[in-house]
């Protein structure tokens, strides 16, 4: 199969995004983030903006989108105004999924997680070993998929809660040649295949989500015109979603740079729950902004 053409990122002006959820406080880890894409954007000659990841309305608050921005404001950050909103944009993401429903690449799936959980259970108690993502949550179980579509549509007239997912085997089948993306991050670099098979099913909205996260930043990216994606190393092999859904939907690429992550003193990826890290108590303690970019490696 031809390798796919990869655009380049250098006949526009660069346009960075600092992507965080208001549903915790922002910590150096977001601070690294957000300094890189602020930096880039100033050192090209490019863009920076701000994207407010807000659809999970339970757990998102007023109170700490505005953390966010006082915390970006005391680092010295600027950006350009207004900030896009994802809870203002629900049905752009709903014309995206109404596309891949239409074109048969996505299915209702109405087990619950606690199902999913027995099913993944019931099958390694008995010895199995049942196919994981590479962040190790188990693969969703096929019976959605496979169900007869007479059942399917009862199911979706009586009104039972479902998601649906992305039937990655014919999605995969529809694209026809390998994909890649073009990697400048902490990790290897250069054109890397995307492996979206990976991750089984991927979930394109929940009943109490409109939209997941891997299709909201799809179609945010193309929507604001981002053509540099920086983000953390735990987001790397979620790329490979990415790829294939911008494919789907006849998406620009943009050019991608994993970062390196901040780590806690158990040597995991920072947490918003872990105060000692936060912005705004390192900021009450008498840190400067200055004391931020020592502590991310970047002074």
């Amino acid at each position: 199969m031809a390798e796919e053409t990869m655009p380049s990122p250098l006949r526009q002006k660069p346009v960075y995004r600092f992507a965080p959820s208001p549903n915790g406080l922002l910590h150096l880890g977001h601070a690294l983030s957000a300094f890189l894409n602020h930096d880039m954007a100033r050192d090209n000659g490019g863009r920076f903006l701000l994207r407010i990841e807000d659809i999970d309305q339970t757990r998102c608050t007023p109170e700490l989108e505005r953390a966010i921005y006082d915390d970006l404001g005391w680092l010295g950050l600027d950006w350009e105004k207004p900030a896009r909103r994802q809870s203002e944009h629900f049905e752009e993401y709903r014309v995206a999924l109404d596309r891949l429903i239409e074109a048969g690449l996505a299915y209702p799936a109405f087990l619950s997680r606690g199902e999913t959980k027995a099913i993944v259970r019931t099958f390694e108690a008995e010895g199995g070993l049942w196919p994981r993502d590479p962040d190790g949550a188990p693969l969703y179980p096929a019976i959605d998929r496979e169900r007869p579509r007479v059942e399917r549509d009862a199911l979706l007239v009586s009104g039972r809660p479902h998601a649906w997912r992305l039937d990655m085997e014919k999605a995969i089948h529809a694209i026809g040649s390998p994909l890649f993306w073009q990697e400048s991050g902490d990790g290897e670099t250069g054109q890397i295949e995307a492996l979206p098979a990976l991750w089984g099913d991927v979930v394109l909205s929940r009943s109490d989500a409109p939209s997941s996260y891997h299709l909201s930043v799809v179609v945010d990216d193309a929507l604001q015109g981002i053509t540099h994606v920086v983000r953390g190393m735990d987001l790397y092999h979620a790329t490979a979603i990415h790829r294939l859904l911008q494919h789907l939907l006849d998406l620009p690429q943009p050019a991608y740079h994993h970062h390196r992550l901040i780590l806690g003193a158990d040597g995991r990826k920072l947490s918003k729950s872990e105060g000692s890290t936060g912005l705004s108590a390192l900021r009450s303690e008498g840190a400067a902004p200055s004391d931020i970019r020592r502590l991310v490696g970047l002074l």
